[in-house]
């Protein structure tokens, strides 16, 4: 079926539409991670956004339900170069057309993505609209008239609607040795050595599962929890994790946080790290087209030390806001924007890249032993 993708500056895009028909709306933006792309549709940061894949050919090695980083895909649509009909991967179960189209989400592949990259860096992420159904104009015109990305509130629609353990599988994949003399795909999970609380802002199960490798039992809270509800459960640290939409937003959340400060230790990542900004009296801004992919370079600017991070985020700190007792610990090499931060007075870091990654390097996975550290420093 033909498929159309209009910008809201009246780009339109041509391609085969495959997954779901049908008609959406939201941000176009693009992720130059070479693998990952179940972890992209997956990943709830994504929600309200419909993505581009730079990378020329989608599909390949299927879908593996153990790699999903929630339990349904949260893009708004999927554009790609070229989609592969006939995945090769042991491990899949499915392939990425039945998968979208069990997921109602629409696809649209034939693409030139380097165009449509080229054109949101220049012109900067905008509003998009995926459709079948439409021709160009009144896509171009639905496009136009659909939220901004700036202002919206997408962690209301992804957030644990009850709290719960994390309880599920968070054994680390591997293949299996035999000169190690190493049985089975899995490696064991350590004792649990510290109990924490995780607000769910739209988590990615891999920051879950990192957690418990490195031996956090995590009882996780929905977005609304108060501070009162937290500081009752009498956690070790707490977590602030990933999520979508404008951190701006979310004033009821920096309300809380902003309580919990000088409480507990408190680690946050994209989003939280978003948070925390605010809750420290700090602002953000709207990226031009954002980091999403698996190759930023940062800079710690404590040891010198360069890492190549996976991110997805479309706003960043600004470090001219932050008061005089937080201090700007990591820069991107890119574009020099603030990628972490920390407290000088208080036991409280934030980056704003994924340490977990999933998909993208592990440069970064030590965070989580800091944040291990952190408690133990301060108990």
């Amino acid at each position: 079926m033909d498929a159309i993708l209009a910008l809201e500056d009246g780009r339109v895009f041509r391609g085969e539409g495959f997954g779901y028909s049908g008609t959406s709306t939201g941000e176009a933006c693009f992720n130059t991670s070479m693998t990952g792309y179940q972890e992209v549709l997956t990943d709830p940061s994504y929600r309200g956004q419909i993505v581009t894949m730079t990378y020329p050919l989608i599909g390949n090695y299927g879908i593996i339900p153990e790699d999903s980083e929630s339990s349904e895909a949260h893009v708004r649509g999927f554009v790609i170069g070229e989609l592969c009909h006939t995945p090769s991967n042991f491990r899949s179960r499915q392939s990425l057309q039945d998968y979208l189209a069990e997921q109602k989400i629409i696809g649209i592949q034939d693409v030139d993505t380097r165009a449509l990259t080229k054109h949101l860096r220049s012109a900067g992420a905008m509003r998009a609209c995926l459709t079948t159904e439409l021709d160009e104009s009144a896509a171009v015109d639905a496009a136009s008239s659909s939220a901004l990305m700036a202002g919206s509130d997408f962690v209301k629609e992804v957030t644990t609607k009850k709290p719960f353990e994390w309880r599920e599988e968070s054994r680390q994949w591997t293949i299996p040795n035999p000169c190690l003399n190493q049985e089975g795909y899995y490696i064991d999970l350590p004792e649990p050595r510290h109990r924490i609380v995780a607000y769910d802002f739209g988590v990615k199960y891999n920051i879950l599962r990192q957690l418990r490798q490195h031996g956090f039992e995590v009882q996780v809270v929905g977005a609304s929890a108060s501070a009162a509800d937290v500081l009752a459960l009498n956690p070790d640290g707490i977590f602030l994790s990933n999520g979508p939409g404008d951190p701006d937003a979310l004033s009821y959340i920096h309300t809380e946080i902003q309580q919990l400060i000088g409480q507990k230790p408190i680690f946050g990542i994209c989003l939280g790290h978003q948070i925390l900004t605010h809750a420290f009296g700090g602002k953000t801004f709207k990226l031009k087209f954002g980091h999403r992919g698996g190759n930023q370079p940062v800079k710690d600017l404590r040891s010198g030390t360069v890492s190549i991070t996976s991110q997805n985020h479309g706003f960043a700190t600004d470090p001219d806001s932050l008061p005089d007792h937080v201090e700007v610990t990591h820069v991107n090499l890119n574009d020099q924007t603030v990628e972490g931060i920390r407290s000088t007075k208080d036991p409280v870091f934030s980056v704003q890249y994924h340490p977990e990654a999933a998909p993208g390097p592990h440069d970064a996975s030590y965070f989580f032993k800091e944040f291990a550290d952190l408690i133990d420093a301060t108990r």
